[in-house]
């Protein structure tokens, strides 16, 4: 029997994809835990509508994506550390002070984990970081200046 997957299931497939699995185990597990339907004319045109969606979804998203990539390059972000008497910053900038001047800044919510620092940032001054914002964009190098509190 042919059944269209609704959702990832280990060791048979992903999500809309078409298996032939054994007909008890589509009736009895597959179907009724809404793991996935029958692969007749009515759930390929379903599923197909789906994927449509998907695509209109991630061409969407893509477009904002792009916009906030725009303001992210064109922009030089401020991020304030305290320092000592000779510049040098109590301990380091982290990904996730970045992250937040950005969001204070610009309103931009960008994931820290997704924040790539050039290194150990201890001093004032100015540095370029590395963001990856989707796996379809090429990464995005953020300026931004280390300056006293």
């Amino acid at each position: 029997m042919e059944v269209i997957l609704l959702q990832d299931v280990t060791k048979l497939g992903k999500e809309n994809e078409i298996v032939k699995v054994k007909d008890g185990f589509a009736r009895n597990y597959l179907i009724p835990n809404k793991f996935a339907i029958l692969a007749d004319e009515s759930g390929k045109k379903h599923i197909a509508e789906l994927e449509k969606q998907q695509a209109r979804r991630e061409e969407k998203m893509l477009k904002e994506i792009n916009s906030v990539v725009e303001v992210l390059r064109s922009t030089t972000f401020k991020v304030g550390a305290k320092t000592g008497t000779s510049g040098k910053i109590f301990g380091s900038v982290t990904s996730f002070q970045l992250a937040d001047a950005i969001k204070k800044q610009k309103n931009i919510k960008v994931d820290r984990k997704k924040i790539t620092l050039p290194e150990d940032i201890g001093t004032l001054g100015s540095y370029t970081a590395k963001i990856v914002l989707h796996k379809e964009v090429p990464e995005v190098d953020v300026n931004f200046e280390v300056v006293a509190e």
